[in-house]
């Protein structure tokens, strides 16, 4: 986990070195959390003793120090710094990474064990009347997800179910497919 100790105060950089060090990690797209050190001044004189850094901003990396300002410059200059730190990851990349749990994946309200609107009942159901085996994603657990689907696979709804990878439909398709026999097979991954 990354923390950065900052002299900030929520949606402002209080100091100039601050806001110089939050703007390099965010041109990289660094993952960070911060500290107000002026909110705590016990932290704040504390943290300079147990570092043994005098000054903020310090920029810590898995509970080590990297360093000062100074530092994350000369990290940006040499190119070192896309490696020290870990990137925030892509909701498009967090996406397919998901999509891919499983060879069947169902994105829904909900589990397996307890669906929370019709729709994804209806659906766990049906999957369940197959005897495929399949993972849940309960969109109701991450908002960030439950929107960003939505665009990505260019389906408005959920639930959503994805066969390898690739998305079937939702509730209406999957009802569809059962009905003509279709379904099995493609649970299988036979098409």
């Amino acid at each position: 986990m990354l923390c950065l100790k900052l002299c900030v105060i929520p949606l402002f950089v209080f100091a100039g070195f601050s806001k110089q060090m939050v703007e390099i990690l965010n041109k990289h797209g660094i993952s960070f959390s911060s500290f107000d050190i002026f909110s705590d001044e016990e932290v704040r004189q504390g943290l300079k003793t147990y570092s043994n850094w005098p000054t903020y901003p310090q920029l810590y990396v898995a509970g080590e120090l990297i360093g000062g300002l100074d530092i994350i410059k000369e990290l940006e200059a040499s190119g070192e710094l896309d490696t020290v730190c870990p990137k925030t990851q892509k909701l498009e990349d967090r996406l397919k990474i998901l999509i891919n749990k499983a060879p069947v994946m169902l994105f829904m309200k909900g589990s397996k064990q307890v669906a929370k609107c019709g729709f994804s009942k209806q659906i766990i159901e049906i999957m369940n009347s197959t005897g495929i085996d399949y993972e849940t994603f309960d969109i109701l657990e991450d908002e960030e997800v439950r929107q960003g689907l939505k665009t990505y696979s260019n389906w408005p709804t959920y639930p959503q179910l994805y066969v390898k990878g690739e998305l079937v439909g939702g509730l209406d398709i999957v009802k569809e497919l059962k009905e003509s026999g279709e379904l099995l097979p493609i649970l299988k991954g036979e098409n």
